[in-house]
């Protein structure tokens, strides 16, 4: 028999010994790993359950909106939250959310900090002002109302509450989170609270009490839908000081005409809202509608019509019929689909008009831009109004719950000049006067009786 190399033998024994070592440290990690894991989702389970418990303690109706976990329910139905475990609640994330519409709700500062204290809780109340009274022009004197409520354990967990609140318009609606300078930053950890980077509105939801890891929560019915509501909620709020000054420089017309104007421009942008709302048809104030709603928090008497935006990707045919059982009927429609569309519909009376633009979309010069045509019907001269593009944030005029572009200052600068918009021009003229309009050709005339149609 061969005598064994000394040498080789003894590396193969610690390569051996090595390898072996290496395997009880990747267990021993594992294995810790999964220790902490487990710590951690009971160390977040009891803080959801305290701060239930201080929920139920001071009446305050919360229901989960915690994006992370509604996801995880729409995606199993909630099944296995039957189950031993925290499987929905705890999902590794510093922050779980909750919401309570507390319109009814009694709030009492010191109790909310007595109740979360002897739950082992600490609390930031974060408060403003209530915008539903500087809507009616009482900024000076408008109360602080509750906002957002942060708790967090004494291991670290953070349970937001938001705070929705009914507007006129109604819909719910929720401040931005903004903590005062002496307020504990360990409870807002940057990017990781759910809510409050922008105000939000939504659709009351229907809720429904169900067991989640072993507590009774509310939850929203339909937990995809409200997910999809939260990701178009951005809210923006009127600028009240700003109309304010505007009407010390551009006194109200208080003549019967203009209020006369006012409720039935409001009737018709209500009936507009909701038309195109049954239809699941997106839509935006534009034009002096938009324009009034950013300068002053209301509607320009003089310019005597409605104008709202909506993209050709959301046209139907049935619009017109819509619009017409609901009291508006079709008085005039420019263009086509595929070319400058624009829909004009009569109020009860012919006193106020609602002119629905369609945008379009396309590269100009390597950047994406959206336009909407005009088209004079004497002549078939075609016009063009070029915007840069934007996303849609919620609003409200005169009570009713709307879309404005969120990037609303550049829209209306586009329409209407860098600095001319914040300052009244009567003597506006459709065809020349905006900033952003150009000559888009003229029609043929073999087409008038397509493109330019009265009723």
């Amino acid at each position: 028999m061969p005598r064994l190399n000394k040498t080789g033998l003894l590396a193969v024994l610690v390569a051996a010994s090595s390898a072996f070592l290496l395997f009880q440290l990747y267990y021993y990690r594992q294995s810790s790993n999964g220790g902490n894991t487990s710590r951690q989702k009971d160390n977040q389970w009891e803080a959801l359950r305290r701060v239930m418990a201080v929920a139920r303690k001071l009446a305050l109706p919360i229901f989960l909106a915690d994006p992370t976990a509604l996801s995880l329910i729409g995606q199993t139905g909630g099944s296995a939250g039957l189950g031993r475990g925290c499987s929905f609640l705890c999902t590794g994330r510093p922050v779980t959310a909750f919401a309570a519409i507390a319109d009814h709700w009694k709030y009492d500062r010191q109790a909310v900090a007595t109740v979360a204290s002897q739950k082992g809780l600490e609390v930031e109340q974060v408060r403003g002002r209530d915008p539903r009274l500087l809507e009616e022009g009482a900024e000076l004197s408008a109360a602080q109302i509750p906002l957002h409520f942060l708790f967090r354990s004494t291991h670290g967990h953070i349970v937001q509450v938001v705070l929705l609140y009914q507007r006129s318009g109604g819909y719910l609606w929720h401040a931005p989170l903004r903590l005062a300078p002496s307020a504990d930053r360990r409870l807002a950890p940057p990017n990781a609270l759910p809510y409050g980077r922008h105000a939000g509105a939504y659709r009351r939801p229907d809720l429904v009490l169900t067991m989640l890891d072993g507590l009774d929560v509310q939850v929203p019915r339909n937990s995809s839908h409200f997910l999809t509501l939260r990701s178009e909620a951005d809210f923006i709020e009127c600028r009240h000081k700003e109309a304010r000054a505007f009407y010390q420089l551009y006194p109200e017309d208080g003549s019967v005409e203009a209020a006369e104007f006012r409720r039935a421009a409001r009737s018709v942008l209500s009936v507009a809202a909701r038309t195109l709302d049954s239809l699941n048809v997106p839509f935006w104030i534009s034009s002096g509608t938009c324009l009034g709603w950013y300068r002053q928090c209301g509607f320009i008497s003089y310019s005597r019509d409605v104008d709202v935006g909506v993209s050709i990707r959301h046209y139907r045919p049935d619009l017109a019929t819509a619009f017409a059982s609901a009291g508006l009927p079709l008085k005039h429609s420019f263009g086509r689909v595929e070319d400058s569309l624009e829909l004009s519909f009569q109020s009860p009376g012919g006193g106020v008009k609602l002119d629905v633009f369609f945008f379009y979309q396309e590269e100009s010069e390597g950047v994406s831009v959206v336009w909407n045509g005009g088209t004079q019907a004497k002549s078939g001269r075609k016009f063009k109004y070029v915007f840069p593009s934007f996303k849609l944030c919620w609003a409200e005029l005169a009570g009713v719950r709307v879309r404005v572009p969120c990037t609303t200052l550049d829209y209306v600068r586009a329409n209407y000049g860098h600095e001319a918009w914040s300052s009244p021009e009567t003597a506006w003229d459709w065809k020349t006067s905006p900033a952003n309009v150009m000559e888009n050709g003229v029609w043929p005339r073999g087409d008038w009786g397509q493109v330019i149609q009265s009723y």
